[in-house]
This record gives C-alpha cells, structure tokens and sequence, in this order.
C-alpha cells in the first residue's frame, strides 16, 4: 500500500517534498496532548490532533473534514497550543479566518480550551492591526479580501481556514485573497461533505497543498473528466489515494465514533449582533431604565418582563420586535448563524427541528428559511388544529424531502415523537434548562437510532449570555435563586438589574 502510495504521488511533488512525504508517511506517530489544554481530546480527536502535527511539522496542509458536531475547533486550538509549548510561535503567529458569524464562537473556544494563548480580533469597521505579537490572530474572509495587504507582507506559522467551502470556487476574489497568503502550513476545516463536487476539492487543496493536484486545466482532464463524465472507477481510487494523507473526515455514523459520541451532544453556538440589533438593543435600555427609576411594585414587575421580552426578541432578529413586513437575513447575527449551521445540516442530508419561543419568531425563520433554501419549511405552532398539527408532524416524520421543521416550544417542546431528526437547534432559549430539554427529549428519545446534535444559540455580550452563565454555573448573583421562568429578574435591584441586562460588547 505504501509502495503504490509512493508511486501514486511522486509526480506531484519536487525532490525536497516528496524526501519529506516519505517521512511523514513512515513515521506516523501520536503526540501528547498539549499540558496546558484546559479540555480533554476524545480518542478520535487526539488521533486528528496528531495527524495535523505531523502534516505541520512536515510543512503540508490538512483539510480536516470531520462531521459538523465532532469539535474540529478543539484539534485545531489543541494544535496552536502544541506549537506555542514547543516555542513554534514566537516569532511567526496563526491566522485564523472564519465567516463573521464564527468569530465569537472561536473566540469562546479559545478562552475555554486554550486560555494559555493570546488572540487579537481583527474585524469591524474600526478595526485596527495589533503593534504587538499574538499567538491567533482572528478575522474573517471579507476582512481579509479588503486588507489583503496587511496578511502578505509575512509568512504566518500557520494559516488555519473554517467553512472552507468559501474559497470553493477559486476564480472569485475572496478566493485569490485566501491563496495569495504565505504560510508554512496551511490548514481547512469543513464539515460539508467535498467527495462529490471535484472542483471544489480541487480548489480547497490548492489552497492546503498548492499544486500538489496540479493545476485546475490539469485536474479537469485528468479526473473531473474520467470521473464524472466517464464513471472512471479507477481514476476515482487513485485520486482518493492520493489525497488521504492530506484530507481526514470521520462521520458520526462511524462505528469507532459512535462509541465515543455520548447519546446527546450539546453544542453552545455564540453569535454576534448586527449593527441594528446593537441600535436597538442600547435604545430599549435606555427606555426601560429611565422608566424603571420611577416605578414601583407590580408597576415595576411589569416593565421590567416587557423589557425581557423586547431584549429577547431583538436578538432573535430586529423585525419580530419592531414587526418589519420584509425581514432580511443580514438583519440578524443568529439568523446570520442558523443559515450557515442549516447548510452544513443540509449538506449531510439530514433533517432538523428549530425550537423558539415565539409564534412571529417561528414565522419569521419559516419565511427566510424557506426564500433562502428554495424548499418547504414545516411550521408547527399552538394555533393550528389538532389534524392540522398531525399532517406536519406525519410529513415531517416520513416524507423525506422535508428536512427542516421550525416548532413554537410549548407546542412541540412536550409529548410528541420527532426521531426523524438527529439535529436540534434551540434558536433562542429558555429561563429553564428543563423546558429546554424536554424539547430536545422529542429527538432523544425511544425511537432515535443515532446520535443526536443540539445548538443551542447564544447571543454574545446581551442578556442571553448571562442568563445561560447564571442557570449553567447556579451564579449567586445577590442570592437570587433561579426560578422556572424570567420572574427572579424582577425581584432585582435596578443596579443589579443593569449588570445583567447591558450590552458587552
């Protein structure tokens, strides 16, 4: 196997690369985990973490193409931190390019499992470039396609891509921006299955391991048209061949994986606001608390729900608080968010549930789901008919052209068998974890044959991220226990009540 490897690929590398893939393919080894990770690696993550040091020290580039859900983030983090242990970024720094709506969650990935490591956020419209040294610098493929300038003047350590599918089409600009980075080794990540559409696997590798699948004319005479037109069974191996030491994707249907996934894998999914749920966040507040100082009692309870109430429907997305007739995905950071989770989901086709709240929320994500998909979205809420409710969840459950289901949670949060899915978002959250797991429990549940994925989506820096810090970590902020619904915030003084409720940005 080794032997036809080595055949396989020795036109496809100069001297000096091929002596060293004749290393890296006979001294495989599995690294220790860096000491300071404040995590713990899963059997099949410490093998992708060791996999991409030795790709690393070996200078090639991985595409680490695990399923959505297997914590790609935490091998690539695991990685930064083996290299700043052995003294790799003392002089050269990892560069890490995310779509917007990843930043946040990167950011709380790296402050959960890597404290040891520095990062600037390198992103927004005031932004500016850092004078001194970091170990991750964090920014996103727009930032880095206007400031090219500011990435080219150096080779980076490492120059690590997420939702790799954005440079899947190699003539756009966003894409040459991408390639015209220098680094010492480069590093993909995708949960998106590439197998299938060649061309985007040939550009996401000449981005890892530029020229190794030669160049694009060449790559379309030699195996798009064999393979797609000609059914080349042949030609199909032996470019699966060559492409294994440099591309790793394990799915949760993998046998040595199932065993390892616990039976529910909850996923906390961080997001930004837009600059308009920013707008209107700050200016409930200010509402809210000038009428606060002067009220008093059930007067008081009363303002302060509403408020809950208005903050929670501004992040969800600005037009359920202010009834906007033609609501835009961009509009909203966690609709921003589900668009890319649901087109990971989708590209694995498998179906999900989408749990809110809110009826208008619910209709809301049915409408701009459905534009942005060109598909049916199943909606199921308390004011239809008992028949009605039974024809969505039939359809759901058995017509499998219908992959997404938006359900308000009391209406399918409790009594009902949803297992067709295996994917559960939870697009805004509520007071009580036990209402919220009691939605999930339609997925995990008698019935469910496979692992199932949970997100639970989190605005960062406004008061869902307080309030999940609070029901997670049982906080005694001032000893207010937490009750089951939004009712202990009431009981708050307002100095207390402004320390949950403001806006960290």
């Amino acid at each position: 196997m080794a032997d036809n490897l080595e055949k396989l690929v020795k036109p496809h590398l100069n001297s000096s690369k091929y002596s060293q893939f004749k290393k890296l393919i006979s001294q495989a080894r599995v690294y220790d985990v860096p000491k300071s990770l404040t995590g713990e690696l899963r059997p099949y993550q410490k093998i992708g973490y060791s996999w991409l040091i030795q790709n690393i020290k070996y200078e090639f580039g991985s595409i680490l193409a695990d399923d959505m859900g297997l914590g790609k983030t935490i091998q690539i983090l695991s990685a930064v931190l083996y290299l700043k242990e052995n003294n790799h970024l003392e002089t050269e720094s990892t560069l890490i390019i995310v779509p917007p709506t990843l930043i946040s969650n990167w950011e709380n990935e790296i402050r959960k499992f890597t404290p040891d490591l520095t990062y600037f956020i390198y992103h927004g419209s005031n932004r500016y470039y850092p004078l001194e040294d970091y170990d991750i610098i964090l920014t996103s493929y727009g930032v880095v396609r206007l400031d090219l300038d500011m990435f080219t003047d150096k080779t980076w350590q490492l120059c690590v891509i997420d939702e790799a599918q954005n440079i899947k089409n190699p003539n756009t600009d966003q894409t040459k921006a991408i390639k015209a980075i220098k680094a010492k080794s480069k590093i993909a990540l995708t949960g998106t299955p590439i197998e299938n559409r060649l061309m985007d696997y040939w550009s996401i590798f000449d981005f890892t391991n530029k020229g190794y699948l030669s160049t694009k004319d060449d790559f379309k005479r030699n195996y798009v048209m064999p393979i797609e037109k000609l059914e080349d069974e042949e030609t199909l191996q032996n470019l699966k061949t060559i492409a294994k030491p440099f591309v790793l994707r394990r799915l949760k249907t993998d046998e040595d994986i199932k065993n390892e996934l616990p039976e529910k894998f909850v996923n906390d999914i961080y997001c930004t606001l837009s600059k308009k749920q920013v707008r209107l966040y700050n200016a409930i507040l200010e509402e809210i608390f000038f009428d606060i100082e002067n009220a008093k009692g059930i007067q008081r309870k009363g303002i302060i729900l509403k408020i809950l109430t208005a903050l929670k429907q501004t992040c969800n997305h600005p037009a359920q608080f202010l009834d906007i007739k033609k609501p835009t995905i961009k509009e909203s950071g966690k609709m921003e968010l589900l668009v890319d989770i649901l087109d990971n989901i989708l590209s694995a086709d498998e179906k999900v549930i989408i749990f809110t709240q809110y009826v208008e929320m619910g209709k809301i994500i049915q409408k701009l789901i459905s534009k942005k998909f060109k598909r049916e979205v199943l909606f199921l809420h308390g004011s239809q008919t008992l028949k009605e409710k039974t024809e969505v969840i039939d359809t759901f459950q058995e017509d499998d052209d219908y992959k997404i289901l938006v359900a308000t949670l009391k209406t399918g949060g409790t009594g009902l068998n949803l297992t067709a899915a295996r994917n559960v978002i939870h697009y805004d959250l509520w007071w009580n974890p036990a209402v919220e797991n009691q939605a999930t429990d339609r997925v995990h549940r008698i019935g469910q044959d496979r692992d199932v994925m949970v997100y639970r989506f989190i605005t960062k820096g406004t008061l869902e991220e307080a309030i999940d810090a609070i029901s997670k970590h049982k906080t005694d902020l001032a000893k207010k226990a937490i009750s089951s619904d939004e009712t202990f915030l009431t009981e708050m003084s307002n100095e207390e009540l402004k320390e949950v409720l403001k806006l960290r940005l």
